[in-house]
């Protein structure tokens, strides 16, 4: 139910907001006149005197760096007593490296959030309550996104939904037709097939992404076999499972997605190691947060689709990330401050643009919408393909936020043919047991 409002909430705002681009448009008012959060609004006169140095980790493109490299720039402006110390990263290794912070206690003051792993963090009482911030323009929905037992521990920073960037300079140059924005797992299958006979050697169509389990459980949702995770444990179906498996190898074997040795060292949004970027393989899935930066690596080159679907859809609507504040920190009053100022400031606002998704607060959304970008308007329009037939997302349970990397490296034997597609679900199932037992001690 949860999801389906935010669905229905983001949907209205986005379609207000595109359509208001070719209408008149009442103008954000200049930065003197804008109302800030209470917390913000007060800190310009109240601000103390001892500098405060925060630190701040995200993950993510270029694009999204710049653009919080600006944002930080501009709050110091605000505040020239606070400054920032900037860690951030792509996504790889980036929750490793933070769990090894915080073991030392040794983590950023406000970190980038992911709801994989929301659950965890919370169980393990690293992260603060937010309800001191400032919601009231933001998406109640979405904000519930952020809550674990009824309290706010990770401010939602946009929505984005999981779809496919396809290179399509290169599908117009083998006079092939693009994916529908609706097409089916067989249209997907004759796609792959049609593309590989003109693409020929060493070029693939997909990037193999099954080790990825936003993929699988994708393709489960699609056949109607439901969520990776019920009711706090694992739920994958094991004859869908398999099926996909084994679908997989054979798209391998014949060229279609990419070999084992190339699919391990792609790096998603990489300039030279994203395997779609540089022209090794045709498509690969992707947010629709993600948009800006895949543009900007190759411009004019990428079109976009849905996942495809079989008896229903496959894609939900998800928050593309949060910001949490470290519960250890010594600063979290103006790590809090930043984080209200980041969600409700006009001028961040423009700053960030979709960087991290379509802005949970609706006046941000107004205020950017004369002003998008064919990038930003392709992320609109992903929102708008997928929001209405969205599955509903459900972040992995506590205790269970390190089991994607495990999933990740058993999949990784059946590529490289070191397991069959039956010997890895059977080690998946074991892998599962360990975590149940882990969680209920």
């Amino acid at each position: 139910m949860k999801t389906k409002l935010m669905t229905a909430a983001l949907t209205l705002v986005v379609m207000a907001s595109v359509s208001a681009c070719g209408s008149k448009t009442e103008e954000a008012p200049a930065k003197a006149s804008v109302q800030p959060s209470a917390a913000a609004a007060a800190t310009p006169k109240a601000e103390p005197a001892t500098p405060v140095k925060l630190r701040i980790a995200w993950w993510g493109a270029q694009e999204r760096h710049d653009a919080t490299q600006k944002a930080l720039t501009q709050y110091t402006a605000l505040h020239p007593n606070v400054t920032f110390e900037s860690e951030f990263s792509g996504w790889d290794g980036y929750f490793d490296k933070l769990g090894v912070q915080f073991a030392a206690k040794n983590a950023p003051d406000i970190i980038q959030m992911d709801a994989a792993y929301l659950n965890e963090y919370v169980g393990r009482n690293l992260v603060a309550d937010l309800a001191s911030i400032n919601v009231a323009d933001m998406d109640k929905a979405l904000i519930e996104s952020g809550k674990v037992n009824g309290k706010l521990f990770a401010m939602p920073l946009g929505t984005a939904a999981l779809g496919m960037a396809y290179d399509k300079t290169v599908i117009e140059k083998l006079g092939l037709k693009a994916p529908a924005w609706d097409w089916t797992w067989d249209d997907y299958y004759k796609f792959g097939q049609d593309a590989k006979a003109k693409l020929g050697k060493d070029k693939y169509v997909f990037v193999d992404q099954s080790s990825d389990l936003v993929d699988y459980t994708a393709y489960q949702l699609s056949r109607g076999k439901g969520q990776s995770f019920t009711d706090n444990k694992l739920s994958i179906d094991k004859d869908t499972w398999i099926t996909y498996m084994n679908k997989q190898s054979e798209m391998r074997k014949a060229g279609i997605v990419t070999p084992a040795d190339i699919t391990v060292t792609d790096k998603e949004l990489d300039p030279k190691m994203d395997s779609v970027v540089n022209g090794t393989a045709l498509a690969r899935h992707i947010f629709s947060n993600q948009v800006g930066a895949i543009n900007g690596l190759k411009p004019d080159s990428f079109g976009f689709t849905t996942l495809p679907k079989a008896t229903q859809t496959g894609g939900w609507l998800k928050p593309g990330m949060f910001w949490s504040v470290n519960a250890g920190s010594k600063q979290q009053e103006e790590a809090k401050k930043f984080v209200d100022w980041f969600i409700n400031d006009q001028e961040a606002g423009k700053t960030l643009s979709l960087t991290r998704g379509i802005p949970g607060n609706a006046k941000i959304v107004t205020t950017l919408a004369p002003n998008f970008s064919a990038s930003d308007k392709t992320s609109v329009d992903f929102i708008n393909k997928v929001g209405p037939a969205a599955q509903k997302f459900v972040a992995e349970p506590q205790g269970w936020g390190n089991f994607k990397k495990d999933y990740k490296t058993i999949v990784e034997k059946v590529m490289f043919d070191k397991a069959t597609a039956d010997q890895a679900y059977e080690e998946l199932m074991k892998k599962a047991k360990e975590y149940d037992t882990a969680v209920k001690k």
